[in-house]
């Protein structure tokens, strides 16, 4: 019962930390994609590639807080050294990365042809292509990193 309270309380913390790791990295993206254009003019369509600085730089910003959240808050301690526990996050966070990219592109062309009006709040295009890579990939990371990296 105890092991069963305690998974449910790791899930939980996980969704939070994940969470927390989301809002800033669509925070960073709308920042990014609003002015990362303004300088680099194939910021919006770099040979098919839609807002690939952004995209890049703000999963960056949402990796490194999911890490430290994690470590925190989430997971304990592993088998394995801090330095090869780093090693192995940003690993498989790079893995997550190309393939939340992947999905971006695919929302981005595919799925969210025109921006979504929530009466309170509009979604643009890019935005939703986002919210939806980074829904489908959270899953996929909770389960690699507490079998893989922290072991427990």
């Amino acid at each position: 019962m105890k092991a069963l309270l305690l998974k449910q309380r790791q899930v939980f913390f996980f969704i939070i930390a994940g969470a927390l790791s989301a809002v800033v990295e669509i925070g960073s993206f709308k920042i990014f994609s609003v002015y990362l254009p303004q300088l680099f003019s194939q910021e919006t369509n770099f040979n098919g590639i839609h807002f690939p600085l952004s995209n890049v730089f703000s999963t960056t910003c949402g990796i490194i807080t999911n890490y430290f959240l994690s470590i925190w808050f989430v997971f304990e301690r592993g088998k394995h050294s801090k330095k090869r526990e780093f090693a192995y996050f940003m690993f498989v966070s790079f893995l997550s990365t190309i393939l939340s990219l992947t999905f971006f592109q695919i929302f981005f062309r595919y799925v969210f042809k025109e921006h979504f009006d929530a009466g309170f709040f509009v979604f643009s295009q890019e935005m939703l292509s986002k919210i939806s890579a980074i829904l489908l990939v959270s899953a996929l990371n909770y389960s690699v990193k507490k079998r893989v990296i922290f072991n427990g």
